[in-house]
């Protein structure tokens, strides 16, 4: 973001934030994820959650902490509407805004958590390209794993990975979520993918589906039966010209005889 603030003032000169998100009432798990983003880039996080602590004032490291942090002020207040802005004018520090901000506008973890895996559940693909719908799935996914994020274990030379499992299990899920909601026109597909063993990864799914999409688009929507829909059709091709001969005794056929 660069050039002018939401109220129309303008940013110090040479100051560039690379966030798309502008904080609002409605978005701070969004803005919280870019900003974190871009302090860890600047190396400035330590401001934030209070690792890197004020020097005294005796100190010859203040006066590069104060304008550190004073810097990290003005980023902070830049990605922000003008109403919460004014709200922590009077802030001491940027670890203060940021507390301030969380403490106001992140939702309740049970609640929240409710909203999103009701929105997954919902969520169809309703005409949309595969590559919008799959967008739409993972920004679900990635806020649900902000707001449920995975446990860690805290033993000391613990080493049964437990957040790594528990990861895979939860990746492992979102191939079937992303097939449920497909529209009714990849039901081949869907088919075949649930079929194959092992079950595809989240990314093969989506390259699979993707791929299908491609092929409809160059065929004008028509579909390339699937090895399983092949053998369906052969098999119901024998039946139908068993069904139009007739049986005489000593089970030999009359070819063309129809009932």
């Amino acid at each position: 973001m660069t050039g002018e603030k939401g109220d129309g003032s303008k940013k110090p000169e040479g100051e560039t934030i690379d966030v798309n998100e502008v904080l609002n009432d409605t978005n701070y798990n969004e803005w919280k994820q870019e900003m974190t983003n871009f302090l860890l880039a600047k190396n400035k996080m330590g401001l934030i959650d209070g690792t890197i602590k004020k020097p005294e004032k005796e100190l010859a490291t203040h006066t590069t902490w104060v304008r550190a942090d004073a810097m990290v002020k003005g980023w902070l207040t830049t990605t922000m509407e003008k109403e919460i802005r004014t709200s922590i004018r009077y802030a001491n520090t940027s670890s203060e805004i940021w507390k301030d901000l969380g403490e106001r506008f992140e939702k309740e973890g049970a609640p929240r958590a409710y909203e999103l895996k009701q929105l997954l559940n919902v969520t169809r693909q309703g005409g949309m390209s595969v590559s919008n719908y799959y967008t739409k799935l993972r920004s679900l996914w990635d806020e649900i794993q902000v707001v449920l994020p995975m446990p860690r274990c805290v033993c000391d030379g613990c080493e049964c990975a437990i957040g790594k499992q528990l990861s895979q299990v939860r990746e492992k899920e979102r191939p079937y979520e992303f097939l449920m909601g497909l529209d009714d026109k990849f039901s081949v597909i869907r088919t075949q993918v649930l079929a194959m063993k092992p079950t595809p990864s989240l990314a093969a799914t989506y390259h699979l589906v993707a791929e299908d999409e491609q092929q409809r688009a160059i065929t004008g929507g028509a579909q390339r039966p699937g090895p399983e829909a092949s053998a369906f059709q052969a098999n119901y091709g024998e039946t139908k010209l068993l069904s139009k001969r007739r049986p005489r005794e000593g089970g030999v056929f009359q070819d063309n005889w129809i009932p």
